[in-house]
């Protein structure tokens, strides 16, 4: 059988879009994002992002259509993510992929969000080593899994128990002013300050925490953390050294989430870690999970920052491992799970 042609869908939250694989080879990713829709709201709005999805649809699937220069006729299956995610618009995404589906007579794959985000991993990087770790990273999810097999077994290791490390990056953002989504300009303001400069707390890392959440995360202290740190300057009518906070309270983020994917690598007997999700793209987690990683004789693999953010090629490519596998395609009475969970790949 030749590598199987693609289409994938994702709309887990404010980015409509969908990708075009052919194996492991991306043809195309088209990507409509209501980021400015929700910037004024400081966070993204379920309701704004639904109807951004519903406008978004058509147009993103013609456009990817045309980059891959195929039909939909030629596609030979169309994957789309069923969660996790905000329901309202996955409920879009998915509705839109079965109707897809019957009109072209094709199969149908509901997958999981988490799991296409190491699918996508493959596409840069070739098939991934069986077993792999992986950190998943964004705004709504910070967790660590073992990958036994793409298609059929991710066991959850650990995860966050309270804000995920973007939320945390939006809301730290937003306390010092920068705009929203807050990941890139914490980033960029991070590289003129100092990551020592002030010494916020790493959460889940004491003796203690490590019996019980020994692969979890907790991001609310720091946030609070920074948030008291400032609070105290400005009642004391000193300036607020912005790029100081940033870049002390992205080192405590990337300082947790390296230290716990290495250490589940060693006690897994893993040598492979791969990064995704949204958070992916920050320079100092690249930076540093490729020192620890080489420190420590683990290979890393952290797909480019365009394919980190949410993107139908990562659910194009996961819908491509499983054609390849022969897995029986979902009905077209799939839900939209806004609480899937991330050992179920596929619906």
């Amino acid at each position: 059988m030749s590598e199987p042609l693609v289409l994938g869908i994702e709309t887990s939250c404010d980015e409509t879009g969908v990708g075009i694989v052919r194996g492991h080879t991306l043809l195309a990713d088209a990507v409509a994002s209501s980021v400015d829709s929700h910037a004024r709201f400081g966070g993204v709005v379920p309701e704004v992002a639904s109807r951004a999805h519903l406008e978004a649809m058509v147009p993103t699937v013609h456009r990817a259509l045309a980059t891959a220069g195929v039909k939909l006729s030629d596609v030979d299956a169309i994957a789309v993510t069923a969660g996790p995610g905000l329901a309202g618009a996955l409920l879009v995404g998915v509705a839109a992929a079965k109707a897809y589906a019957l009109a072209a007579g094709k199969p149908l794959y509901g997958v999981n969000h988490l799991a296409a985000h190491v699918a996508v991993d493959t596409l840069e990087h070739g098939p991934l080593p069986a077993p792999a770790i992986a950190l998943l990273v964004s705004g709504g999810h910070s967790s660590l899994l073992r990958v036994d097999d793409l298609t059929a077994e991710v066991t959850p290791l650990g995860a966050t128990i309270d804000d995920a490390a973007g939320e945390a990056f939006d809301k730290v953002a937003r306390l010092l002013g920068l705009p929203f989504p807050g990941g890139p300009h914490v980033d960029r303001e991070a590289r003129s300050g100092s990551s020592v400069a002030i010494a916020f707390p790493r959460g889940l890392t004491g003796p203690r925490d490590l019996a019980g959440h020994r692969y979890d995360f907790s991001f609310s202290g720091l946030k609070t953390a920074v948030a008291r740190w400032v609070e105290a300057r400005e009642r004391a009518g000193e300036p607020v050294p912005v790029a100081d906070v940033a870049a002390s309270f992205q080192e405590a983020v990337v300082d947790v989430l390296t230290a716990k994917a290495v250490a589940a690598c060693r006690e897994q007997g893993v040598d492979t870690l791969v990064v995704g999700g949204g958070v992916a793209a920050n320079s100092r987690l690249r930076a540093l999970a490729e020192s620890r990683c080489e420190a420590a004789g683990i290979v890393l693999r952290v797909p480019r920052p365009g394919l980190c953010t949410d993107n139908g090629a990562m659910v194009a490519a996961l819908g491509s491992h499983l054609v390849a596998a022969g897995a029986v395609p979902s009905t077209l009475d799939i839900p939209a799970d806004s609480s899937m969970s991330v050992s179920e790949v596929r619906v």
